[in-house]
């Protein structure tokens, strides 16, 4: 047996290779799109290594699973359309007029998806801060709740949640931890270890990183029933990943830590020169010694904080506009983890009813020369101001 089989191989190595992909027949070492809507059975009339139908799923969805599973440390993965849908799968598999705890502040569209589940009486929703661990005690239905979801960090605000802790207080209650860490890819958290049951990521924002995939992704700890209804959803409704995307998604993946080690560089360095600048009023940014959320963040990513940050511009909501105008080397466009830094006012995004401060302009910081980005913020700030 080799040195090579015997080591463990790092994350980063795992990725750049595929999970060491190799086609034994033609020595292929990039996966194959399989693009079959539809699967011939055997001549006894049996289903062939388990495909019969696109839907259920097929092998290069089942590839980029098995490199997510690998790098979260799963039991499973499942890919879904969008996160959207993911995070709806899950929303779905609940029993009616389930308990579920939520924060305050969250991805605006599973927080509406949250509020429209409650308004038809499907879902019973009880709110905290987000990272307020004692106010998510506090909204506990010990026996009765169901779900407890988790941002960390979350967004827009990036405040930050000690999942072990999260995971703890769900549990003693009889409850499951979903946590949705997009912001910080499992290459930096590994939600799953620090005891969430469900593990949830965006894969169209840092897992793919290249703006041209909308992709969601559930992780599972351990796989049990619930995990199979979960997976009957995502049949039922059609929205398994589509080939194409999970082979974008796999080549994505592969550059994945070296985009986000230059990603974090960066955002660092731009979080560093806006605090305290004079059209700043604070900066959002859980590597930042100032942030509240920091030393729990450093725990939970090992230091690799990521790219995303917030900021509030001085004055009121039109100059925060006027940046994300006259931005010219950030695009105004709403996404975040690829590797173009894209800026966004949050408030005209997420509407009027998501509770976000007016003045609030959410960064995606990609990986262009660090001193650009800053050179741009500045003369935009300026104009604005």
């Amino acid at each position: 047996m080799s040195d090579r089989t015997n080591r463990q191989l790092s994350p980063a190595t795992k990725l750049a290779q595929a999970l060491r992909y190799l086609e034994e027949e033609t020595g292929a070492i990039v996966p194959p799109i399989q693009p079959s809507a539809t699967y011939a059975r055997d001549a006894d009339y049996e289903v062939r290594k388990s495909y019969m139908y696109r839907r259920d799923s097929n092998q290069t969805t089942e590839q980029a699973e098995a490199i997510i599973a690998d790098l979260e440390g799963a039991a499973d993965s499942l890919l879904f359309a969008s996160g959207m849908s993911a995070c709806t799968a899950v929303i779905e598999q609940l029993p009616a007029h389930a308990h579920v705890v939520v924060p305050e502040v969250m991805y605006h569209g599973v927080l509406d998806q949250f509020q429209t589940f409650a308004a038809k009486d499907r879902l019973e929703v009880s709110y905290y801060p987000a990272g307020d661990l004692d106010a998510m005690q506090a909204v506990m239905k010990p026996g009765k709740t169901a779900l407890v979801w988790a941002e960390s960090p979350n967004n827009p605000n990036w405040d930050v949640t000690d999942i072990a802790a999260a995971a703890e207080i769900a549990h003693t209650a009889g409850a499951r931890l979903f946590t949705d860490c997009t912001g910080t890819p499992p290459v930096a958290t590994r939600a799953l270890e620090l005891g969430a049951d469900i593990s949830f990521h965006s894969a169209t924002k840092y897992l793919n990183g290249h703006s041209d995939v909308t992709a969601g992704v559930l992780s599972v700890r351990e796989a049990a029933d619930w995990w199979d209804e979960i997976a009957h959803v995502r049949k039922m409704q059609g929205t398994v990943l589509h080939s194409f995307d999970a082979f974008l998604l796999i080549r994505g993946m592969r550059t994945l830590m070296l985009r986000y080690e230059r990603q974090t560089e960066n955002a660092l360095r731009v979080a560093q020169h806006l605090e305290g600048h004079p059209g700043v009023e604070a900066v959002m940014y859980p590597g930042l010694p100032s942030h509240p959320g920091h030393e729990i963040a450093k725990r939970q990513t090992g230091g690799a904080y990521g790219g995303m940050l917030s900021i509030l511009v001085k004055g009121d909501e039109q100059n925060a506009i006027d940046v994300t105008r006259f931005c010219e080397v950030f695009y105004p466009a709403t996404s975040l983890g690829g590797v173009e830094s894209l800026i966004e006012h949050r408030k005209t995004v997420s509407g009027e009813g998501f509770p976000v401060h007016p003045c609030l302009l959410r960064l995606s910081i990609g990986i262009e020369d660090a001193g650009d980005l800053i050179a741009d913020l500045d003369q935009a700030l300026q104009r604005a101001g």
